[in-house]
């Protein structure tokens, strides 16, 4: 057996200096200065009379670039203190505390127009948000897609609101909207953990706050997908009625439950030439899946119940081995699942498949609790709702640095990756000529596009 040799002679020691740890993530902050996030947040946070010691709107820049960073608690914004010599003062964890007490309701609010201002000039400086693909195929560029959907966050100790959820576990069950063309995080609301998956009241008001953070221009034609927990007669009549406003066209594509007025119409459908081949992700033929329409074998008095354009498709695929099945879906082996839409134009293969790609949604949430979502920091409510609007505020600032910024290696990164290769890379800080100069590695495998984030992030022009 070999000796091992490559830790001879290796000490080691906490007295060294001059260096940056996560220096990388640096570029996080250096991104909300210039899209001008910080002087938004710290304009629609001053109040008269008050002069903090820690301007407000940094200190929740500051948050969300430690959330960015992998930061987990609000002690883990020592880890930006750290980086003193570059960011100047930075908030204790006490302040960011009473930072995040404050957030009253109303401020809140103002913090929600801050971003939809600073959203709106990120949008522009990138040409407008990127096409929505679906099955291979790219959507029409001044389509934003707008995917809701809930998450249990489960909570280890006792905390305010926290309650049973419908996963047998205690904690808080969360609702979002995150835009598809952007990976954004447009807006998130905590609820306690019995509230319900299908409460079309929690899905207008976020609808309504995730539209209001859209630049006005680019909500003129919307697409809203919502797994079954949407498929309610409110939230459907609401989508219908915001259709009908001038100048704006929202279509949506919600699961449908299957019910016995399904059924009865799916045992209708003939065995042959009515059935399509489905698609999948690529847009290629997906074996056994095929998908029908079933909105003229539904019952009359049924579907007088729902929008009047209203159309049900169905899909069918063998299940895998071992998955349970209905005792209608055992008559026949096939799986059948259902969702309505308002679009009358495009293939029901397509149609499909575009429901389908709801589904990144649970990428888009697994990320986010990635990034402070996961793990709420107080038994108080408020604060972690005010906690929240740091995670959404990170959220966009990791979507805006794929927008602006990052080459394309590093774009395709998930947050882990990125925090790996960009964000946790190490530095030197030199001084020489009245200037500061960060030195990261030359043997990084990434560090040439390292220095070509922050070279794309500086050229990006200040705020007036």
């Amino acid at each position: 057996m070999k000796s091992t040799t490559w830790a001879a002679g290796l000490s080691v020691s906490g007295d060294g200096v001059g260096v940056v740890a996560h220096a990388g993530g640096i570029a996080v902050r250096l991104l909300a200065d210039r899209v001008g996030l910080t002087a938004e947040l710290s304009e629609a946070l001053t109040r008269r009379g008050f002069v903090p010691g820690h301007d407000r709107g940094q200190v929740l820049v500051d948050v969300a670039t430690m959330l960015a960073g992998g930061g987990e608690a609000i002690a883990d914004i020592d880890t930006l203190r750290h980086q003193e010599q570059v960011l100047g003062s930075v908030a204790s964890p006490p302040t960011v505390w009473r930072a995040l007490d404050e957030l009253t309701p109303a401020r809140l609010r103002r913090v929600e127009k801050a971003r939809a201002r600073t959203r709106s000039r990120v949008w522009d400086l990138a040409g407008g948000p990127p096409a929505a693909r679906v099955a291979g195929r790219t959507l029409e560029n001044d389509l934003v897609v707008l995917d809701v959907d809930a998450t249990i966050v489960v909570a280890h100790s006792e905390k305010e609101n926290a309650a049973a959820t419908f996963k047998r576990t205690f904690g808080f069950h969360p609702l979002g909207v995150w835009c598809d063309n952007t990976s954004e995080l447009l807006t998130v609301a905590l609820r306690p953990g019995n509230a319900g998956a299908n409460t079309a009241a929690d899905h207008i008001e976020v609808l309504t706050a995730a539209i209001a953070q859209l630049p006005r221009v680019h909500r003129k034609k919307l697409l809203v997908r919502v797994d079954g927990a949407g498929a309610s007669h409110a939230l459907l009549d609401w989508l219908t009625a915001q259709d009908a406003k001038r100048g704006r066209s929202v279509e949506y594509s919600v699961g449908f439950a299957v019910t016995e007025h399904v059924r009865t119409a799916i045992a209708k459908i003939p065995k042959k030439g009515v059935w399509s081949p489905a698609v999948n992700a690529d847009g290629d033929p997906r074996e056994k899946a095929d998908v029908a329409e079933i909105t003229g074998l539904l019952p009359e008095h049924v579907r007088e119940l729902w929008p009047e354009q209203m159309r049900v498709i169905v899909r069918r695929e063998r299940p895998h081995p071992g998955a349970q099945l209905s005792l209608f879906e055992e008559t026949d082996g096939w799986r059948y699942q259902a969702f309505a839409t308002n679009t009358t134009l495009g293939a029901l293969q397509f149609l499909e498949a575009r429901h389908r790609a709801h589904a990144r949604v649970e990428d888009r949430i697994r990320h986010a609790k990635d990034t402070g979502l996961g793990r709420l920091p107080s038994r108080e409510y408020a604060i972690n709702t005010a906690w929240l609007a740091t995670v959404a505020i990170a959220a966009d600032l990791i979507s805006w640095l794929r927008l602006l910024a990052l080459p394309e290696k590093l774009a395709a990164c998930e947050p882990k990756a990125l925090r790996y290769r960009l964000l946790h890379v190490p530095a030197r800080i030199t001084r020489g000529g009245r200037r500061r100069r960060l030195r990261f590695p030359k043997t990084w495998p990434w560090v040439q596009d390292v220095i070509a984030v922050f070279a794309r992030i500086t050229a990006i022009p200040r705020t007036a």
